[in-house]
């Protein structure tokens, strides 16, 4: 069974950024995938303190509730992450979890000595946010963000889903087709992983079946 973690990471329950994440957990629960779902405001997480204690065995020692999310994404297929834009970057409970990972960073280049720039992973990622004004480039930063830090996982940012133009709470129902777009991006998700996991020259089995 694909396994996948969905963090949500807006400073609101009922966000924009929370809604479309709904949707795109029930189209990969739909799919047949196993979703854990991380509510990053409930959490007690101390940002990096860079201490680079994690340099001993590519763990990060500070205790708390990151501890368990750190042993989740070494075990799953792949990630859908959800964040508002705040001064075009994620959201700070976002970036606090970004910045807490520098631990499998370490793992994996310093202690792993993997090399730098490999292209082709197996692991997927979905990136969805929301932004109130319309610029060209209100994603740029939050992009460059995620993308780096899906490296981190061993993990392709696969795809992202971006809305611009909305503030107000629960104004992205009023977006014509964003929640239909978000429940297909998870199930197309859990799809491409299950593709990626079948051997070569074993046929896609129809529906949920795979």
């Amino acid at each position: 069974m694909i396994k996948i973690a969905a963090v949500f990471g807006s400073p609101r329950r009922k966000g924009n950024t929370s809604t479309l994440l709904d949707h795109a957990v029930a189209g990969a629960r739909d799919a047949g995938a196993r979703v854990t779902e991380i509510v990053l405001r409930d959490l007690k997480m101390s940002p990096c303190l860079e201490i680079y204690g994690c340099k001993k065995a590519g763990r990060c020692v500070i205790k708390d509730d990151y501890g368990n999310i750190e042993e989740l994404f070494q075990r799953i297929d792949g990630l859908m992450l959800a964040s508002p834009i705040f001064f075009y970057t994620v959201s700070a409970h976002t970036k606090i979890l970004m910045d807490r990972c520098n631990s499998l960073w370490v793992k994996k280049y310093w202690i792993d000595e993997q090399p730098f720039g490999r292209k082709n992973y197996p692991r997927k990622g979905l990136f969805i946010s929301v932004g109130s004004t319309k610029g060209k480039k209100l994603f740029d930063g939050a992009l460059l963000s995620v993308k780096y830090f899906m490296d981190a996982l061993d993990m392709e940012l696969w795809q992202s889903l971006l809305f611009r133009g909305i503030e107000t709470e629960g104004q992205i129902l009023e977006t014509p087709g964003s929640l239909e777009a978000a429940y297909e991006a998870g199930k197309a998700l859990v799809e491409t992983l299950a593709d990626n996991d079948r051997p070569a020259g074993d046929p896609a089995l129809p529906g949920n079946l795979q």
